[in-house]
């Protein structure tokens, strides 16, 4: 899906945040379209997590504001966060699985926590969600008993129980290998392809994160310095971005259209 398609679920508008002294987000602007994958990228202490968490209505910004669904999250109550909570997914960068909980109970979890479903459609709901992890035959084992991936996996399935609209993932493959890391990326591929859920994915795992992204966002000096296609993104004229792709994918890189053309053309 292009950039320009999908309602804005998710805008930032002018967002200000000051920890201290340290002035973080200076004026942020950025929007999240339905049906898409946005990419947040930047180097490390930029602020990709102060957005996330801004998103998450976990922050309030000291100027400006973070929209939701049309609302504004510094301006409304509790309980009408706690409702647009609900339509949240996370999965958070060490997958914060419980210990002393099963795999089937830490991912039937947010079913019995919100909702009023019965022991038989939570079954149900938390045998799908780990038969779309491969994870059918886990669901009596403890997090402890799990390699790194199968926890990634775990956490993304309880990310889903609750058939979010948006699903956000914060480093999603940190510590992983770059075998068990693509194995990630196809579930964010498969998942997002059958329950059209939105995601934001702040990521330092460039570029091989770049295929599953409709808008890639870098943030720099405390702005968003673009959004944009992956493609458009990694062919940018902005300084900033071009010293991000230069950085992370070295300076001799040309990107697949590029290559195909010129092979098009001998």
């Amino acid at each position: 899906m292009s950039e320009e398609q999908g309602n804005v679920v998710i805008e930032l508008a002018d967002v200000d945040k000051y920890f201290g002294r340290q002035h973080v987000l200076k004026g942020v602007n950025l929007q999240v379209r339905e049906g898409t994958t946005t990419l947040i990228v930047g180097a490390s202490g930029q602020g990709k997590s102060v957005i996330l968490k801004h998103m998450l209505g976990l922050i309030k910004p000291d100027g400006g504001k973070v929209e939701v669904f049309g609302k504004d999250l510094a301006r409304i109550s509790k309980k009408e966060l706690k409702e647009i909570r609900t339509q949240f997914g996370v999965l958070f960068q060490n997958a914060a699985l419980f210990d002393s909980m099963t795999v089937y109970d830490n991912v039937a979890l947010p079913l019995r926590e919100r909702t009023a479903a019965s022991a038989e459609k939570i079954r149900d709901n938390v045998m799908e969600k780990l038969a779309m992890m491969d994870l059918e035959n886990a669901g009596e084992k403890y997090p402890a008993q799990l390699s790194g991936g199968m926890q990634k996996r775990v956490g993304l399935a309880r990310a889903l129980v609750l058939s979010p609209k948006i699903v956000f993932f914060d480093e999603p493959t940190t510590g992983l290998d770059v075998h068990k890391s693509n194995e990630i990326y196809r579930l964010f591929y498969r998942t997002q392809e059958k329950l059209k859920y939105t995601a934001v994915i702040v990521s330092h795992d460039v570029p091989k994160i770049f295929k599953l992204a409709d808008a890639v966002a870098l943030i720099a000096d405390g702005v968003i310095q673009g959004c944009m296609s992956p493609e458009r993104f990694q062919l940018s004229d902005n300084p900033r971005i071009r010293d991000f792709v230069e950085t992370t994918m070295g300076p001799i890189y040309s990107s697949e259209k590029e290559e195909s053309s010129l092979y098009e053309t001998v």
